[in-house]
């Protein structure tokens, strides 16, 4: 079955997490190699989606040990910044009390 951004990242947050989300709206996309470092070799699309969490339990698998919510205050030091940088955090919570918060994109 062909996946679409929705369907994806539900079904992503479902299996890392063990969380059902139902996805609200896009956040921004954005170019990896303007906005992540290392650079890559090949290009990168990241789309950054608003969720809710429906329900669900977390169970560790294969790709996920753990998971923990954080404030933003409460970020931890070290983030996997060749990921998701502090930024790009920042963004995510400035959409998510902006109910006007219009799809940033590159």
């Amino acid at each position: 079955m062909l996946e679409s951004v929705r369907s994806n990242t539900e079904k992503e947050v479902r299996e890392e997490t063990g969380l059902t989300v139902n996805a609200v709206k896009i956040i921004a996309v954005q170019d990896r190699n303007k906005h992540n470092k290392p650079l890559y070799a090949y290009g990168v699309c990241k789309i950054f989606v608003l969720c809710e969490v429906m329900g669900g339990e977390f169970a560790e698998n294969a790709e996920t040990t753990e998971t923990r919510f954080f404030s933003l205050a409460d970020l931890p030091g070290e983030l996997a910044e060749e990921k998701t940088t502090r930024e790009q955090i920042e963004m995510c919570f400035r959409a998510v009390k902006d109910k006007n918060w219009q799809t940033w994109f590159d």
